[in-house]
């Protein structure tokens, strides 16, 4: 019978299913903590005398928290609030006492929990990485089915190194035809979302197909992924590929079998003839810069575009845009270039390609925040750092900053931040903050124009 990836993947990491209807348990092949979500966890095992399963398959980092500011002359992070200071205590603490990997501040390899997965080659493709954030879907990039999970579960799995998970319904989002070269990953998602909607893949994992998916680095296939959970999906995925093993190649922590790894990885793609629950065609060559313009990620349109008629009063009253309100005239206070959906190299090259001798525009603020050290550090040999500050953006430590705005880097009420992260709600970005989803390359044309304006519109300008 012809499978899908997630069929065969699922099917890899089962290790009890009565019925296709009813709870399975799947084995977890990769748990990354951060100090926001696992605390909770943490004391529900000590109240159980209870110790860490498998350390070894636990990967912790520190980044929700953290500020992108530099340290005082003592080392000692200016963080926000005192709470965020025991969040990151608290986890050195339960990872020290429990044997499990800490990439800590000043260590080289620590980044955004969705980055250093990745980098280190922990990723591995046809496994199952969960961690106590939603965002988790950026690691079925490699072909894994990776997901969110709540603080129970990151208890039960730090127990077990098991879940209890219901079989999702299958969704393949297939992009026809090749998109434009001003469109990236980010567009194709925010094209994706709107779309489908803000519930449209609920109960579903999508998996990515099309020659335009095929075309994109690792880097674009998890700014896809990553995304996902934003249409309401499980997950995300791609099959594994030449690209994938080129990324994962001599990373530190990828199977000592190389070969062996590399010839079952290859196998995990979706079978001839394999059947999806749903199916949803997208034209690739009609894909436009896009940017979001309400307080929800599905509701975007082209950066050149105009609100629509049918906007929910509720975004428009949040957003100050009306129906027809041309979105290339609206005025900006702020850009954020970051996060674990944008800010992977590749994402800061891109912006700063745009930036390259061009001025931020006055009354704007720009913060570039590199996704992990390593991005930082190789983003500084190429001489991006430079380059932003010449232009007149801040250049930070790694973090997530303002997606999530609890480390000190928040825009003001009233403000309207042009954001290359994952989510547009409601005070995301700061009480009364408002948000305009892009990529990065639209985000650095914002920031320059002092307006929503994606690259194009910059070049036509000047």
């Amino acid at each position: 019978m012809a499978k899908t990836l997630f069929q065969k993947v699922w099917e890899r990491n089962v290790v009890r299913e009565e019925r296709t209807d009813s709870p399975a348990i799947l084995h977890v092949g990769l748990h990354l903590i951060h100090e926001v979500t696992s605390p909770q966890a943490f004391s529900v095992l000590d109240e159980r005398g209870l110790t860490v399963r498998r350390p070894d398959l636990t990967l912790a980092t520190i980044d929700h928290s953290v500020p992108t500011l530099p340290a005082d002359e003592a080392g000692r992070p200016p963080y926000a609030t005192p709470e965020a200071e025991h969040q990151v205590e608290t986890l050195r603490r339960n990872c020290a006492r429990h044997g499990i990997e800490l990439l800590d501040i000043g260590d080289p390899r620590r980044g955004i929990v969705h980055m250093v997965g990745p980098e280190l080659g922990r990723t591995h493709p046809g496994s199952v990485v969960v961690c106590g954030d939603s965002h988790t879907s950026t690691h079925g990039a490699f072909g894994a089915l990776a997901f969110g999970i709540g603080t129970t579960e990151v208890g039960h799995v730090l127990a077990t190194q098991c879940l209890f998970q219901r079989r999702p319904r299958t969704l393949r989002v297939l992009f026809e035809g090749r998109t434009a070269p001003d469109v990236t990953a980010k567009d194709m998602a925010l094209a994706v979302i709107a779309k489908l909607g803000m519930d449209g893949g609920t109960g579903h994992v999508i998996e990515y197909a099309g020659d335009a998916v095929r075309r994109l680095s690792m880097e674009g296939r998890m700014t896809l992924c990553n995304l996902s959970i934003e249409a309401g999906a499980r997950a995300g995925m791609v099959a594994p590929d030449e690209v994938t093993l080129a990324y994962l190649k001599d990373r530190s922590g990828t199977p000592q079998d190389w070969d062996a790894a590399c010839g079952q990885w290859l196998s995990l793609r979706s079978d001839e003839g394999a059947a999806f629950d749903k199916e949803v065609i997208i034209d690739a060559a009609a894909i436009r810069p896009m940017v979001t313009y309400g307080v929800s990620p599905h509701e975007g349109v082209s950066a050149d575009g105009a609100v629509p008629s049918d906007v929910r009063a509720e975004a428009a009253a949040y957003m100050k845009l009306g129906p027809g309100q041309k979105l290339g005239e609206v005025e900006i206070d702020r850009v954020f270039v970051g996060s674990c959906t944008n800010g992977r190299l590749e994402d800061l090259r891109a912006a700063a390609h745009v930036l390259r001798g061009r001025k931020v525009s006055s009354g704007v603020t720009m913060l570039v925040v590199p996704g992990s050290e390593e991005v930082k550090r190789r983003a500084e040999a190429e001489g991006l750092r430079e380059l932003f500050t010449a232009a007149g953006a801040q250049w930070r430590e790694p973090g997530c900053s303002m997606c999530i705005a609890m480390n000190g880097d928040r825009g003001m009420p009233g403000e309207l931040v042009v954001s290359t992260s994952n989510r547009n709600f409601k005070g995301r970005q700061g009480d009364g903050a408002r948000t305009v989803l892009a990529s990065p390359a639209t985000a650095a044309a914002s920031a320059v124009m002092g307006r929503i304006a994606h690259a194009g519109m910059l070049e036509a300008e000047q």
